[in-house]
């Protein structure tokens, strides 16, 4: 039951975010709006253990490593996130994250020595097919440079977000749990995009309306303190390749979304293409549903 509220709460924030991101991209410069973000979701988080008295401060030795989650999970993924945003619709981003599932398994083998199994070749295969058939009108058809830009933002983006989760995954196996992780990452993220701002004499510009602001507060609320916390809760629980499965499910709220609000327009193509990018992670974890593993069951609805 605790896996399926993390999936269900995890997919439904998550599904979101994208659209939310567009609306910070604009006259407030990349870094500014993602540092906005999170040192709101660093105050917020370390402000709240503070007061219910559960704020840790983890040990020297793994502060390094709360850095390193912070970089990857706090920051650099978050700049080529909403980078990519100005060159390719929301929801198309979405699916380039879905991958992720792909990323896990390989970065599990490189960090973890977790053997990759035959199925993850054939879902990358399917997945790329799938990406070639959906970006299709948009790359190859036109070969515009600025949605080449957009997939290969995203594409970095998510191996950053996964290489944010194989550092999350030592952090719990350490003992450090993920609100505390998070909470102390989040802080150390907005420090770093203001060391970058200094450095590249990024102007800081003020939210400009309250549509911005609504959408800076529900990405710190609800995209980053709620739904990184209920992620790499699920991390920590199921592993990091299990739960880069409910990726599986980003794209079709996102899409949606982006069809609602973007004006994305589908085509047979884009369809057929979507269907096979979810195939693609669908093959990764249907073959453990099959053989009655009962850990695997609360992650597949999750």
């Amino acid at each position: 039951m605790i896996n399926i509220l993390l999936f269900a709460s995890t997919v439904l924030i998550w599904g979101t975010t994208w659209i939310a991101i567009t609306m910070q991209v604009g006259p407030v410069p990349v870094l500014v709006s993602v540092f906005y973000r999170f040192a709101t979701a660093g105050i917020v988080m370390l402000v709240a253990l503070a007061l219910m008295g559960k704020l840790k401060c983890p040990a020297l030795k793994h502060q390094p490593f709360i850095v390193a989650q912070a970089l990857c999970l706090f920051s650099c993924n978050f700049i080529c996130f909403y980078t990519a945003s100005s060159y390719v619709h929301s929801g198309l981003i979405s699916v380039i994250f879905s991958l992720a599932t792909i990323y896990n398994a390989i970065n599990a083998r490189i960090f973890f020595g977790e053997r990759v199994k035959p199925r993850t070749f054939v879902a990358g295969a399917i997945g790329m097919i799938g990406l070639l058939l959906l970006f299709g009108p948009d790359i190859l058809g036109k070969f515009d440079a600025n949605s080449w830009k957009g997939l290969g933002l995203a594409a970095l983006g998510t191996l950053f977000f996964s290489l944010g989760n194989m550092v999350s995954r030592r952090n719990s196996a350490a003992g450090i749990s993920p609100v505390t992780a998070n909470a102390w990452g989040m802080g150390y993220g907005a420090l770093f995009l203001l060391v970058l701002i200094g450095i590249t004499g990024t102007p800081i510009v003020a939210p400009p309306d309250a549509r911005y602001i609504g959408a800076m507060l529900y990405l710190a609320v609800f995209g980053s303190v709620i739904g990184f916390t209920t992620y790499l809760m699920a991390v920590s629980r199921i592993g990091s390749a299990k739960a880069a499965y409910m990726t599986v499910l980003f794209p079709v709220v996102a899409l949606t979304l982006s069809t609602l609000f973007e004006g994305y327009q589908w085509t047979p193509l884009a369809m057929i293409g979507l269907t096979l990018t979810l195939l693609g992670n669908l093959v990764m974890f249907v073959p453990s549903l099959r053989r009655g593993n009962p850990a695997a069951l609360p992650v597949a609805k999750a």
